[in-house]
């Protein structure tokens, strides 16, 4: 089928850089992008459907990619504490009991699919237990993910055929890569340094590399991880990891707030994407990551919510705003991060974190993974510029459409392929046997 979405403003992109169309006009032939342009296209009376979109702002879906989806049913859960007290004393055993319930999986990666549709996410790149759950909620919901089991790891005798996690990673990967047409890649994961032990973190590297896969990792996100490491192993969690062979894949390392130059240039070398988490840094007290320092150096920078219990949402239209205003503040400097540069990180950037190349710009050829702004409301007048106003007034609610694949999901507060209501039933029962009456 083809579509036309005539006389929206359209943040398109060209040469590897953006550029906005004014009254323009964007084809979609199947599931890719066949034509953006100021002026109706030739063959215009070859779509099927053309669709009005004046008063909106069309820009590439929002990739998020660094979260913990189910972790929406922790959302708020040991609030105001540091890292460490806070995942081991409070969140670990909620989730110990969230593993025993039926389905509590599957609807915690629901809740948070509507959540992420309804704020312009087209793909989500996460790290969580049942990982097959999360599988099969992103296929029937039409989105993207790349989706991992984390592999952990706290006794140095055991093997890795006898590391459950390790296995099922392995299985997760041989069952679901790539499915539903590549909406799902299935990534492997080592959780961190500290949750996993040398020889279990070798081999998970070593599985990963002769299957072609991406790692996942959580990296430098506090300074006691950075300097406990450091002092264990003469050597910072990057150097470490480099050591391990984890960095022989294409890695997605979260956080990286206390990586230090040395560590940029391995990123640079090994082509790792470091992923900033804004709001959960911030919440966390973890400090400020160095993204005008990866940014200078060239390294491929992303944004990711972090799972809602350490923000509290998923909106990664919230991110961007942080990631614009926080570096500039801290360093004195309103240059540092553009909101061009935010853009990039938000949608290219993360397509190549990804591995999807095929997405992220809007531009002939790509996916048609499409987001629709709102710009009637008051906060959005006047807008001059699409891409600032991006950086610095858009916000969730405005958007007003979520198309993956040339297929809408979401419009107008309508999800076109999921049952809210069933979902938000299933919700109340998890909730009630996860907390309690």
């Amino acid at each position: 089928m083809k579509q036309l979405l005539e006389h929206a403003r359209i943040i398109a992109a060209k040469d590897g850089a953006f550029y906005p169309i004014e009254n323009g006009f964007l084809g979609i032939d199947g599931d890719a992008i066949c034509y953006i342009g100021s002026t109706l296209p030739e063959d215009a009376d070859t779509y099927d459907t053309r669709k009005n979109m004046s008063g909106k702002l069309l820009l590439p879906g929002l990739i998020n990619c660094h979260c913990h989806s189910p972790m929406v049913l922790l959302r708020g859960v040991g609030s105001d504490l540091c890292l460490q007290e806070w995942l081991f004393d409070k969140i670990f055993p909620v989730e110990d009991r969230l593993e025993t319930i039926e389905g509590g999986i599957k609807v915690g990666s629901e809740l948070a699919i509507l959540e992420m549709l309804a704020s312009g996410v087209t793909s989500f790149t996460d790290m969580y237990m049942q990982p097959e759950s999360t599988c099969e909620a992103v296929l029937a919901s039409g989105m993207k993910a790349n989706l991992c089991r984390p592999v952990q790891c706290f006794v140095d005798g055991e093997s890795f055929e006898d590391n459950y996690r390790a296995q099922q990673a392995i299985e997760l990967f041989d069952r679901y890569h790539m499915a539903g047409n590549g909406n799902i890649r299935i990534d492997f994961c080592i959780h961190a340094e500290y949750t996993c032990k040398d020889h279990i973190t070798r081999k998970v590297s070593e599985v990963c590399r002769d299957r072609g896969a991406r790692m996942h990792i959580h990296l430098s996100e506090t300074k006691k991880e950075h300097e406990e490491c450091k002092q264990k192993f003469g050597m910072t969690p990057a150097e470490y990891f480099l050591a391990m062979g984890t960095f022989e894949n294409p890695t997605t390392a979260a956080h990286c707030v206390w990586a230090e130059p040395k560590d940029l240039e391995i990123f640079l070398e090994k082509g790792v994407t470091a992923v900033h988490n804004p709001t959960s840094n911030m919440k966390l007290g973890s400090g400020f990551a160095p993204v005008p320092e990866m940014l200078a150096r060239g390294v491929n920078v992303a944004i990711g919510t972090d799972g809602a219990a350490s923000n509290n949402n998923l909106d990664m239209l919230e991110e961007m705003h942080l990631a614009a205003i926080l570096h500039n503040g801290y360093h004195n400097d309103p240059t540092l991060v553009t909101p061009a540069e935010l853009l990039r990180m938000a949608t290219v950037n993360g397509a190549k974190c990804q591995g999807r190349e095929d997405t992220g710009a809007l531009t002939v050829g790509k996916k048609a993974d499409i987001v629709a702004i709102d710009l009637s409301k008051p906060h959005m007048q006047p807008a001059f510029d699409p891409i600032v106003s991006l950086a610095y007034q858009v916000q969730s609610a405005d958007v007003c459409m979520t198309m993956v694949n040339g297929k809408i999901l979401y419009e107008n507060g309508v999800y076109l392929t999921m049952d809210i209501d069933r979902i938000y039933h299933d919700y109340q029962q998890v909730l009630t046997k996860l907390y309690g009456e």
